[in-house]
């Protein structure tokens, strides 16, 4: 784990004024060295079950560590419509940044992927997810941030997408692609709750804070590194498309 832990973006103005002083010290230490992802991209095979290229719309939702850096790499495959951070997989009483953040609610920080399949399918979302949003060998956490929220949870919207994921999650295990097992789980028939307003495009909007330079801002270029034939240079926005 590194020493840059997530922190919640809301503030009252005299803590925020304090945050930002905190934030410009911690980033000028950062500047001095290549920012590194904690989770370090790897190169996957694709996988050998796909959906059918169609056209319409679909939806995927993934779980892997901090929202920030899922929707940010999300927001950057063409194809991608719309990527919306939230909650997944406790009650919506409960789907509430702070009671989250206890790990005791059920729910993982997830992210919505609203997306077209004749531009981009199902298993090529599968191998970005695995490769460059996240870790899946890493048991309830990622990078600095730990607990049952911050979960590798695939959450299939139908069998279709089931199979597909535990078809590829074996096919990866099998060529050995990681280090370790992969320790993703399948969850099925969970609610998507969008997180606060604050969340949204956190990364887009927020470039130089710390835990995005060092976790979050490798990953879009590994996407667009490793797939540039699905890199998209303009991000989908939440809040633009909302206005």
């Amino acid at each position: 784990m590194n020493g840059i832990d997530k922190k919640p973006a809301r503030r009252s103005p005299f803590l925020a004024a304090l945050a930002a002083l905190a934030i410009t010290a911690a980033a000028a230490i950062f500047w001095q060295t290549p920012a590194r992802s904690a989770e370090d991209a790897v190169v996957i095979p694709p996988p050998a079950m796909d959906e059918k290229a169609a056209g319409g719309s679909e939806k995927a939702i993934f779980a892997g560590g901090c929202f920030w850096g899922v929707q940010g790499v999300f927001q950057h495959v063409k194809g991608v419509t719309k990527a919306v951070s939230g909650y997944t997989g406790g009650s919506a009483e409960n789907a509430v940044y702070e009671i989250v953040g206890t790990g005791r609610t059920g729910h993982a920080e997830s992210v919505e992927i609203t997306y077209n399949p004749s531009q981009v399918t199902y298993g090529q979302l599968l191998q970005v997810y695995f490769s460059v949003a996240h870790n899946p060998t890493q048991l309830n956490y990622q990078g600095p941030d730990s607990g049952t929220q911050y979960r590798s949870t695939i959450f299939a919207e139908n069998d279709q997408q089931k199979k597909i994921a535990e078809s590829y999650i074996a096919q990866l295990d099998k060529a050995k692609v990681f280090s370790k097992p992969i320790v993703t789980t399948l969850e099925t028939g969970k609610t998507f709750y969008p997180a606060e307003n604050y969340h949204q495009d956190f990364l887009t909007l927020n470039p130089t804070y710390p835990y995005i330079v060092y976790n979050d801002l490798p990953k879009i270029e590994n996407l667009k590194s490793l797939f540039p034939q699905l890199y998209s240079e303009k991000p989908v926005l939440v809040l633009a498309s909302s206005n």
